[in-house]
């Protein structure tokens, strides 16, 4: 069976892959040659996941499943949620976005937060959403070298280490993402659709 992951992110991808089984043939938006900007318009990160979603199935006719993430501080009334990626600007910086962040807590005693990631599955002319969710808190400053995004300042709950600093194969246990990818599995064996 193949299935378009919609993303370019390579990271993003890479990580995925370990949590889907050989048997499903798992393609990205560069591998199936879909270089178009999809917009994100979204107010919300299952609308986001679903507008990516619906644009690879309309045109270009594959079964498909994406993904929106945010990263959702409480000292910050829950932003930069929709906004994560362009936090601080377009380009999508991730160090910038990191700046911004900490900057914006500053000294703030509450650093509690959350990763949200939204997953929106076309399958077989059928939509279907998964949430996947972490808490966790937003450390004082960057720290390790692991993974991408905002993982070198968040400190999941349980663990005394960024994602930056968690190998790989814990975080994608633990991780929003990886949660999400673990409930659009059990869904797709549930319903036999590979």
């Amino acid at each position: 069976m193949e299935l378009v992951f919609a993303t370019h992110n390579q990271n993003k991808f890479e990580e995925v892959l370990l949590l889907i089984p050989e048997h499903i043939k798992l393609l990205s938006l560069d591998m199936i040659e879909c270089f178009d900007k999809i917009e994100e318009t979204g107010t919300t990160l299952e609308e986001n996941a679903q507008l990516k979603a619906d644009f690879v199935t309309k045109n270009y006719g594959f079964n498909c499943f994406s993904d929106d993430t945010g990263l959702l501080v409480d000292a910050l009334n829950g932003a930069p949620g929709v906004h994560t990626a362009r936090y601080a600007g377009e380009k999508k910086d991730a160090d910038a976005n990191m700046d911004k962040l900490l900057a914006a807590l500053n000294d703030n005693d509450n650093r509690n937060a959350h990763f949200k990631t939204a997953i929106a599955l076309n399958i077989n002319s059928e939509k279907h959403q998964f949430n996947g969710v972490v808490e966790g808190t937003i450390a004082s400053k960057k720290s390790g070298a692991k993974g991408f995004g905002y993982d070198p300042i968040f400190i999941p709950e349980g663990y005394d280490k960024t994602f930056a600093e968690l190998p790989l194969f814990i975080k994608n246990k633990i991780s929003h993402r990886g949660r999400a990818i673990q409930k659009l599995m059990a869904f797709l064996i549930e319903h036999q659709l590979f």
